[in-house]
């Protein structure tokens, strides 16, 4: 990837122009100074913008901006209306009914502050919610028809999302990273993860309706399907959000702080997680299908289960089963339970082994660390970057860094079934080989980290976004 990145403004337009058949956007070229003053490495990979606001290309830049107000305006819409000042750099949010806005117009804040009279102005729709928002409708309807600037407003907290977020598969549309090869590589029948914009695509794993909170009792899902322009901070390969960074990201709670953490060698052979059992209502059994407690479950060997672990015997790699889990490589718990009806609040708390409390850098003092979806992204992900220990990460919600941080490269990626998981920590934590591996894995992600995915990288990804999104507002655009 780094290899085939621009070197030059004018390499920055041709690759621009073969990428989307377009002229980067007004202000492209100093951002392109901006985006070199600050010794960025990803100069051409922001596929992940243009997959999200390309389908508003239909609409004009008159018609962009009365979408965005009608929606605003639509009740029960739930949306922040932001305002960004290209004067003075500070953005001001507004909503109907709520005064705090989750650090939104702090995050624009703090990664536009340094830019006053370089960017335009532009205003846009947030989604505060964890949860996204926006279902696009395949590109099959004729330009500027009337079905392009109706919007669908559904309400499906506590309600199965599986069969809306997957109608349109049949008429899916490409998405950033798709076009990564699958590496040949024998898994032995184990789901390792091949490649992580696969293994995120709803369309291709239909077993997926039963493995997320998300798809069976979703906390919060407000749909909006439509021509929605709605900013959000991840969302499922179906959906139509434009991403941004989450405010996590910049938020002190969240930030590492490398006097809290160890030296590779003096961290524990084990896997760490602590948490709450967000990620999904419940009110019935269910909840044993939400990623968090089947993560939990299988961590704290519960209940009768079979694990798959692999065996080299006279170099022949077979798979076995075995209703053995090595309770020491796992320091996992939920620290919290809560999001569910009373009754299955109490069956939680008696089902798992719950733990009181956790410092929130408890887990540098294991060498492997797990991250996985709540109601939406972690926020402690990049923290588990930066540090010392490797990432374990499972996730369905894309989000804008995607297309930067690669697994088995800067993390190591878990698939949602989570059968991989035993033998996974077991190499990882107890052969000598795969302890070799997860060091390597962890200092190229830290060292990736401080490289790529800085608080100046959020920066010149959402100056680059600013000036797309003040491109398709432009009173003066027509439609194509």
């Amino acid at each position: 990837m780094l290899r085939n990145q621009s070197q030059t403004y004018s390499d920055a337009v041709k690759e621009y122009r073969r990428r989307y058949k377009l002229d980067p956007p007004p202000g492209f070229e100093a951002w392109h100074n901006y985006a070199r003053k600050h010794h960025s490495h990803i100069i051409d990979e922001f596929d992940v913008i243009y997959d999200s606001i390309s389908p508003f290309w239909k609409l004009s830049g008159k018609e962009f901006v009365e979408s965005m107000n009608k929606l605003y305006n639509t009740t029960q819409s739930e949306l922040w209306l932001c305002e960004f000042s290209g004067k003075d750099a500070r953005t001001k949010c507004h909503h109907p009914n709520r005064t705090y806005d989750r650090h939104y117009s702090y995050l624009f804040d703090k990664l536009l502050w340094n830019l006053p009279g370089m960017l335009p102005n532009v205003k846009f729709l947030i989604n505060h919610f964890d949860e996204p928002r926006v279902l696009v409708p395949p590109h099959t309807s004729s330009r500027n028809s009337h079905q392009d600037k109706t919007f669908h407003l559904t309400d499906m907290s506590l309600k199965p999302t599986w069969d809306a977020l997957t109608g349109f598969c049949a008429q899916s549309q490409h998405k950033a990273g798709e076009a990564y090869a699958e590496p040949a590589v024998e898994t032995y029948g184990l789901p390792f993860v091949k490649n992580h914009f696969s293994e995120s695509n709803l369309c291709k794993h239909p077993e997926y309706r039963n493995l997320h909170g998300s798809f069976i009792s979703p906390k919060t899902f407000h749909l909006i399907q439509g021509l929605a322009p709605v900013m959000s901070t991840g969302a499922f390969s179906t959906m139509g959000d434009i991403m941004i960074p989450s405010p996590a990201y910049v938020e002190i709670e969240f930030q590492y702080n490398k006097t809290r953490d160890l030296l590779w060698s003096q961290k524990k052979d084990n896997l760490y997680w602590t948490g709450s059992n967000t990620g999904g209502y419940a009110m019935n059994k269910q909840w044993r299908n939400y990623q968090r407690q089947r993560f939990v479950n299988l961590a704290q060997n519960l209940g009768y289960q079979t694990h798959s672990y692999l065996r080299k015997t006279d170099d022949l790699i077979s798979r076995i089963k075995s209703g053995f889990l090595n309770s020491r490589l796992f320091d996992v718990a939920f620290t919290r339970i809560f999001q569910c009806d009373s009754k299955y609040c109490r069956d939680q708390s008696t089902h798992f082994n719950v733990k009181s409390w956790a410092d929130k850098d408890e887990a540098f003092g294991s060498k492997l660390v797990f991250d996985l979806d709540g109601n939406g992204i972690s926020g402690r992900y990049y923290k588990l970057l930066a540090s010392n220990s490797l990432p374990l990460k499972q996730t369905l919600f894309r989000e804008w860094h995607d297309e930067r941080l690669m697994p088995w490269v800067h993390y190591v990626p878990v698939s949602q079934s989570l059968e991989e998981l035993p033998e996974l920590v077991s190499y990882l934590t107890s052969i000598g080989a795969g302890q070799k591996i997860a060091g390597e894995i962890s200092q190229r992600g830290r060292r990736w980290m401080s490289k790529a995915v800085r608080e100046v990288d959020m920066t010149i990804y959402t100056y680059r976004l600013i000036l797309e999104l003040a491109r398709l507002q432009d009173p003066a655009r027509k439609a194509i």
